[in-house]
């Protein structure tokens, strides 16, 4: 089930099922929508309470406003320094991320500290075997065992499934919302999450065609072990079993929404080809296809979400633009690494964008201060010392602190869209994933 972090730590399996209920019972008995006073003998608000009243042992613990208290033998359950043991393959993409997260290392001054809410961990029973599942599925539609082993190279859990992560998170919290939750439901919503990660690796394993690329996640690439014709039919076949899967859906409405993910890809893809803008367009163009390439899988992946939530379009733009801007920051982050990271924090090498010719939101930020970086954005750095040249001046500019807050911008916009959900662990965990995306390092 869930956990909570109150140090870093992750808490063993049997007390994070305890420390999840205890979490979202919290919530339930906060809400304006559930004013239950169930664990009054365990959480006394503070406000109004005699503190001669609470026991001795009791802690007062502040969460995201709510201010309560909470007994010794709760917080041993989310102290303990016993670790659990990590079934999951998916378990080790959790950490990488969880590890670079301000979430989990600003804690407030003194002896008591906050309680954090881990995005990936309350997922747990809806992620858990996420690549397994993945797997069985491109395993069940083929008989050839190369097709079968390509197709599945990048589902090992070593991503960071931000996009199935997000979108469950955001269907838990539409449900929530609306007070609509069946197994049914999200199951259908669970589908979408699958379908988005799919056609994620799909788009890695295209790419890796067309940019010949040797490495990824820290591993060879595809492109780099199989030949391109065998590699460009596997990413085919990826699309082609999560196309199979929403059809299964039956929502004619849902189709067409994420059937607009694929269309956006591709015209993204042919963007970034033959650009050859105006100083002026450039900007506008690199939203426009950084939109198309990364952000509308996770905006259309939410909206769907909604969608199948029987949502109304209010809220169904809610999740959509959520999404957007989530994936809008995703990539200016991400374009930003390629100039800061190491190959080893990355899995890939840096400057790997230069190299292919590519004018990321860094270098167009730079322009502003160095104009001889305009023709070789022209001429995609394509003369001899270009790159180096370029990715000194980016260094020398204000160019990666513009990006950062332009990501940062979106951030916050996604935070706000958020709220306007009804509060609830899974509200909070969209909140806490605008952090996550500002602050990643790979």
């Amino acid at each position: 089930m869930a956990c909570l972090s109150t140090s870093g730590r992750v808490v063993c399996a049997t007390r994070r099922q305890q420390a999840h209920k205890f979490i979202c019972r919290l919530f339930l008995n906060h809400s304006l929508r559930r004013q239950s006073s169930i664990f009054a003998g365990i959480i006394a608000p503070v406000q109004g309470v005699k503190e001669a009243k609470l026991p001795q042992e009791a802690q007062q613990r502040r969460f995201h406003g709510l201010s309560f208290s909470i007994a010794q033998d709760y917080l041993s359950l989310t102290q303990s320094p016993h670790s659990c043991r990590q079934n999951s393959r998916y378990t080790h993409s959790k950490i990488n991320v969880r590890k670079h997260s301000s979430v989990h290392t600003q804690q407030p001054a003194g002896p008591v500290r906050e309680i954090q809410i881990d995005p990936y961990i309350i997922l747990d029973d809806e992620l858990k075997y996420f690549y397994d599942d993945v797997r069985d599925l491109l395993q069940s539609g083929t008989s050839q065992p190369e097709l079968d082993t390509i197709a599945c190279y990048y589902f090992d859990g070593q991503g960071k499934a931000l996009r199935p992560m997000v979108t469950m998170l955001m269907a838990k919290a539409l449900n929530y919302h609306l007070n609509n939750e069946s197994h049914q439901l999200v199951h259908k919503q669970r589908q979408i999450a699958l379908f988005s990660e799919m056609v994620h690796s799909a788009s890695l394993v295209h790419d890796d065609v067309i940019d010949q690329s040797d490495f990824r996640r820290g591993k060879p690439s595809v492109n780099a072990l199989w030949n391109h014709k065998k590699v460009t039919m596997a990413g085919d076949y990826i699309l082609s079993i999560a196309s199979i899967m929403i059809a299964r859906l039956r929502s004619d409405d849902v189709t067409i929404v994420l059937s607009q993910i694929l269309t956006d890809l591709v015209q993204g893809e042919f963007m970034q080809l033959g650009s050859r803008e105006t100083e002026n367009e450039r900007f506008a163009h690199y939203l426009t296809k950084t939109y198309r390439k990364t952000a509308s899988l996770i905006a259309n992946a939410l909206k769907a979400t909604a969608v199948i939530a029987q949502a109304d379009d209010n809220l169904a733009e809610v999740a959509f633009q959520y999404g957007r801007n989530i994936g809008l920051a995703f990539q200016l982050v991400d374009d930003m690494l390629d100039f800061v990271s190491s190959t080893e924090q990355m899995g890939k090498p840096t400057a790997a964008d230069l190299k292919l010719g590519l004018a990321t939101a860094p270098v167009l930020f730079a322009c502003e201060k160095y104009p001889e970086l305009n023709p070789m954005v022209m001429r995609r750095f394509s003369e001899p010392g270009d790159v180096e040249r370029a990715f000194e001046l980016v260094h020398k500019s204000h160019g990666l602190e513009q990006t950062r807050f332009l990501a940062k911008k979106h951030c916050n916009e996604a935070i706000r869209l958020a709220q306007e959900l009804t509060e609830s662990p899974y509200q909070k965990g969209l909140q806490i994933v605008a952090d996550l995306v500002i602050n990643r390092m790979k």
